[in-house]
């Protein structure tokens, strides 16, 4: 309230009588009070400015007066506080707090005001919550510097009145023109004020009041529940300061539930990175350390346990952070002896008497523990610890098949969640602990529970959990998991497992897991059974490669799942189920798992494999392009792969050496290398250059570093074009264009254009660095540079005496054309005088009369004109006949009846039958006797 408003409209108690506005339109903040007022929950008039004067007052003998006037002020706004005078109540409530210390009844004035804190904030117009948000901020920030004030009343109080912001209520009486501000006003506003990070100051005040610290700490918990207060506290160093003091003493539990929920909300809404900073000393771990112990041996109930799991939570969060003290301060030995407590017995006693139920909170706290078994053991230094505390043994224990009528603590699902949960687990610690993992017959546990994941045992999977997904019903949860177990470790390459698994004959089994795959498999579980295909040709290719005689092994049975999966639909591979890794795999295991062995790759042959590479090189996939024309590389090795290469073919008859050019000619486009539109050089002292060589300057550089120029030779695919189709000759290779004759003039001349580059490279590296050659040095590299762009142009030249033949041979190709078009027009007209002369001739009895004359005229000339003596001449044709086509005495029927046949029923004897004398096809005739019939005897 301003202070002309309070003069014109308030009660003044020492005159006894009310002032008068000296404006007749001027209207009240707060009207004059009269019994209806009074009755509608109208505020009171009061002149804030004249408590406030009355408070700075320092006059001992004005205490008094200073309390009523308080006391007034309370009385006055029972009913909530409007935003317009709130910046005055609050330094009213400030002014109380400075005289607490010399005159403690304030105290009790001080107490009173922070009540009213906690009432609705009153709005007259709708923009009083914009137009007072800097002054309500910096109100609702003065609470946090009252926690300053040694009285623990006032402390509790000004938590209920934090606590209150997060549950508004309306006001007890409606207030003729104000409004409820918004319901979250007041908590936006503390956000703003920056009160979180005072009341996370004021808790070292707090550390031996243990009532006012649980009310802090239930304040920081509302507060924490915005990202804006969290962050305010986090730079406040709030979790490092409230997880030092977990373990303090408190009956009530309240303080170790109250400041795990805060650490959890930090966490979750603030920078996570910095909040585990903070956590990631000696102090705060060997508190967590301390809780979770106590929990684990002495909590019992449903909420200790929940509150346990929490702590183990937290703390896995913060075991991610590698400088972590988490071995130093003993936590890391204490979380695997909890770990592992259940499965390998120990006399620590620690664990002595303990034992966990199959309750759920005791289950989330097995698959936590072996959790953070996986982040623990990412800290080398925790090796040793693992080691000591025997947790590959322990994991080991649920690698086998469930065994019936034992009675165990968990139930089935449970079982199986933690079983595979226990593989997922050993997948990331065995290859750690290898020696351990040898010890327990890690291989041959594995494959025999592989070999039951794949029997016909009656076994009813859940597949309720993250581990279990596809699982359901069936094996392949299990089965998935084993073989990231296998995976692992066979890509260490410790020839010591490897050696041991092959000897296992893993490779067989492996192979027989594949096949039975393919026939198991359905559209439900399709995802899950592409992974465990992959997996398996990974492994596979880990032990087969650099090893001939496991190549051998692998075999012909081998090489049949590698054709199986080659065949796969092209579509498949834009599916997402997981097919293209499954064809990397594949890839990968032809590499490893065939070439090199003779047979393998003979029977590879045989049975169409380079077909299908060829196939899947066709398919144009970048990703794929790479490691098959590599394969493709190595099989031309094999002489008897070359018949097969030139035997392909593509899509509209395309030949493999069409598809490899096809392929050159699309990378080059992709690198930026400079062609016109033929495919011709343009740059002869720099063919082969793309456009990052362009972009990328020459730099001298150390003997060891290979240069631009050698790195291009590996990032893309040319080389091995080259070297494929070196290896099939360059000469005579079927199905090429002019096009593709032109670009094979580069192909042919890639190592000697990239033998140039390189010395191009030399040369300019040695002028950078400042150096001069000696005479004959120099002679030598200006003669090489020389001849490379020596090279270039006589490929140029090539190239262009290529297009210009090919230019000439379209040319005559189409004087082909056009005389075949002209020959052919030629012929349609003769048939249209030929037909118009016919139709003259049958329309025109005269025009006939004068053909057949001409007809015979040229007959007769044609004729020989001496005949010899005694000859007989036969007339070839028929007289008085008026036709001018050639004639004869030759019938043609052109179809006969049906009914001269006698349809498809005639006796099957129509060749006995007479002729009838009507002539046509055979027929049935009745009395028809053979010709030349012989006489029937009489009967003697």
């Amino acid at each position: 309230m301003s202070v002309s408003e309070a003069e014109g409209t308030s009660e003044v108690p020492e005159q006894g009588r009310r002032k008068r506005s000296s404006s007749p339109h001027q209207i009240p903040v707060v009207g004059v009070v009269t019994e209806d007022a009074d009755v509608q929950g109208a505020f009171k008039t009061m002149d804030l400015n004249r408590v406030i004067k009355l408070l700075e007052e320092t006059d001992d003998d004005l205490e008094e007066e200073q309390l009523k006037s308080v006391k007034k002020l309370v009385q006055c706004y029972q009913n909530g506080l409007p935003l317009r005078d709130l910046a005055q109540i609050f330094k009213i409530l400030n002014l109380c707090a400075e005289k607490i210390e010399n005159q403690p009844h304030f105290i009790e004035s001080a107490f009173n005001i922070l009540k009213l804190c906690g009432l609705p904030f009153l709005k007259k117009k709708v923009s009083d919550e914009i137009t007072y948000a800097e002054d309500t901020a910096n109100s609702i920030a003065l609470l946090g510097e009252l926690m300053k004030i040694p009285n623990s009343e006032l402390r509790i109080q000004i938590c209920k009145c934090i606590v209150d912001f997060y549950h508004a209520e309306p006001p007890k009486k409606h207030i003729t023109g104000y409004q409820q501000a918004s319901s979250s006003y007041k908590i936006k506003m503390a956000e703003v004020g920056g009160l979180a990070k005072k009341m996370v100051q004021s808790l070292t005040l707090l550390e031996n009041q243990l009532v006012e610290k649980l009310w802090a700490l239930k304040a920081l918990q509302h507060l924490s529940t915005s990202e804006v207060n969290c962050t305010l506290m986090m730079k406040a160093q709030a979790a490092s300061g409230i997880c030092a003091h977990l373990n303090d003493p408190d009956p009530s539990g309240q303080l170790l539930f109250r400041s795990s929920e805060i650490l959890w909300n930090l966490l979750e809404k603030s920078s996570k990175d910095e909040i585990i900073q903070q956590l990631s000393n000696l102090e705060c771990l060997l508190t967590l350390k301390e809780v979770f112990k106590n929990l684990f041996m002495r909590g019992f109930s449903h909420y200790d346990r929940q509150l346990r799991n929490d702590i183990l939570v937290i703390t896995t969060i913060i075991a991610q952070n590698p400088g972590a003290p988490m071995i130093e301060c003993g936590f890391t030995r204490d979380l695997i002896l909890f770990a592992t407590f259940n499965e390998v017995k120990s006399q620590d006693p620690l664990v002595k008497g303990l034992k966990l139920s199959n309750s759920y909170e005791d289950f989330e706290l097995k698959k936590l523990l072996f959790n953070i078994i996986v982040i623990l053991c990412k800290d080398l230094p925790a090796i040793q610890l693992l080691i000591d505390g025997k947790v590959i043994l322990a994991l080991f224990t649920y690698v086998k098949k469930p065994e019936k009528h034992k009675i165990i603590e968990w139930s089935a699902a449970q079982y199986e969640e933690l079983q595979l949960h226990a593989i997922a687990t050993l997948s990331s610690v065995a290859p750690l602990l290898t020696e351990e993992y040898m010890l327990c017959q890690g291989n041959a546990r594995v494959l025999a529970f592989l070999e039951w994941c794949e029997s016909e045992d009656s076994f009813f999977s859940h597949g309720n959990s993250y581990h279990g997904t596809g699982g359901r019903g069936n094996k392949f949860a299990q089965m998935r998991y084993s073989l990231r177990l296998l995976r692992a470790m066979v890509h260490l390459e410790d020839e010591t497992v490897n050696n041991d698994l092959c000897e296992k004959g893993a490779i067989q089994q492996l192979i027989g897991v594949f096949k039975n795959t393919l026939s198991k498999s359905n559209d439900k579980e399709e995802a899950i059974v592409l992974e465990i295909q992959s997996d398996i040709l990974l492994i596979l290719s880990g032990l087969c490669e650099h090893h001939i005689p496991r190549k051998e092994i692998f075999g012909t049975e081998g090489v049949d799942i590698i054709l199986d999966v080659m065949k796969t639909d092209p579509v498949t591979f834009q599916s997402g189920l997981g097919y293209n890794v499954l064809l990397f795999s594949t890839l990968d295991s032809i590499w490893c798992c065939i070439l090199g062995c003779y047979p393998s790759e003979d029977y590879f042959l045989e049975k169409e494999g380079i077909f299908l590479l060829l196939d899947l090189l066709a398919l144009n996939q970048k990703k794929f392009c790479n490691l098959i024309l590599g394969i493709m590389v190595e099989f031309c090795d094999n002489p008897k792969t070359t018949a097969h290469v030139n035997a392909w073919r593509g899509k509209k008859d395309q030949t493999a050496a069409s598809l490899l050019i096809k392929l050159w000619r699309k990378e080059e486009k992709e690198l930026g290398v400079k062609r016109d539109k033929h495919g011709m050089i343009i740059d002869t002292k720099k063919p082969l250059f793309t456009s990052f060589q362009e972009e990328q300057k020459i730099m001298p550089l150390p003997a060891n570093c290979p240069t631009v120029a050698v790195m291009d030779v590996a990032e893309n695919i040319r080389a091995k074009i080259y070297a494929v189709l070196g290896k099939l000759d360059f000469e005579n290779l079927p199905g090429l264009s002019a096009e593709d004759f032109v670009t094979l003039c580069i192909i042919h001349r890639y190592l000697d254009f990239k033998i140039g580059e390189i010395w191009n490279e030399i040369y300019e590296e040695i002028k950078l660095e400042d150096l001069r050659p000696v005479t004959t040095d120099k002679k030598i590299l200006e003669a090489i540079t020389s001849a490379s762009e020596n090279i270039g142009k006589m490929v140029a030249s090539l190239q262009s005496e290529m297009i210009e033949s090919q230019a000439h041979q379209d040319v005559q190709n189409e004087q082909k054309v056009y005389a075949k078009i002209q020959a052919t027009h030629r012929q349609r007209e003769l048939a249209s005088k030929s037909w118009e002369n016919f139709l003259a001739r049958t329309s025109n009895a005269k025009t006939l009369k004068k053909a057949k004359r001409l007809q015979e005229k040229a007959i007769e000339t044609s004729r020989y004109g001496g005949q010899p003596p005694n000859a007989i001449f036969h007339r070839t044709d028929i007289k008085g006949l008026n036709t001018t086509v050639p004639s004869g005495r030759v019938v043609t029927v052109e179809s006969t009846p049906v009914r001269l046949l006698g349809g498809p029923l005639a006796d099957t004897d129509i060749a006995l039958k007479k002729l009838p004398i009507r002539g046509g096809a055979l027929q049935r005739v009745r009395a028809a006797k053979t010709v030349n019939e012989p006489k029937k005897s009489a009967p003697t």
